[in-house]
């Protein structure tokens, strides 16, 4: 795989290291499982609550904590760029974009839901690259439940599957 997954955290994450290496895999798996050709970038960073509150309200208008953001470099629809992908001159990836993730949101849902914080975790990971490449879930009935699919292909071969 031809990606570099650069992950940062700016709030405190227990096994940060553990935490660092699933959301690479995720997003390596995504770009696999759809086939991206070219060498990619995605910059992660792990925040609390309170900062993706401010991201949530400033770039979507909803004064709310929320579990990840995804903010797309390009225009992509289904998988397909809509638009020219330019690679950074210096590194040769074409960056696809960021995601925001509320490790401890993750873990909290993670208990709500019955499985693994590992689940939760590598679920909003593949759900961010793939809102990342252009899949909507909020799009239309049809969108969401291809989303839905991709994502649980993506869980099933990361041997994180829904229980």
């Amino acid at each position: 795989m031809n990606a570099d997954i650069r992950v940062t955290a700016e709030a405190a994450v227990p096994d940060e290291e553990a935490v660092r290496a699933l959301i690479v895999r995720c997003a390596e798996q995504v770009l696999a499982q759809e086939g991206v050709a070219f060498p990619a970038f995605i910059d992660v960073t792990l925040v609390d609550g309170g900062a993706i509150r401010e991201l949530n309200a400033e770039y979507r208008g909803k004064d709310a904590e929320t579990d990840v953001l995804s903010f797309p470099m390009y225009e992509f629809y289904n998988g397909q760029p809509q638009e020219p992908l330019a690679r950074d001159p210096e590194s040769g990836r074409v960056m696809l974009g960021d995601m925001v993730l509320n490790y401890d949101r993750a873990v909290a849902q993670a208990g709500e839901y019955g499985h693994s914080p590992a689940r939760e975790c590598g679920y909003l990971s593949v759900h961010s690259v793939l809102h990342l490449l252009g899949y909507d879930h909020e799009r239309d009935e049809p969108d969401r439940l291809l989303m839905r699919r991709k994502e649980e292909a993506a869980l099933s071969a990361l041997g994180l599957p829904r229980t």
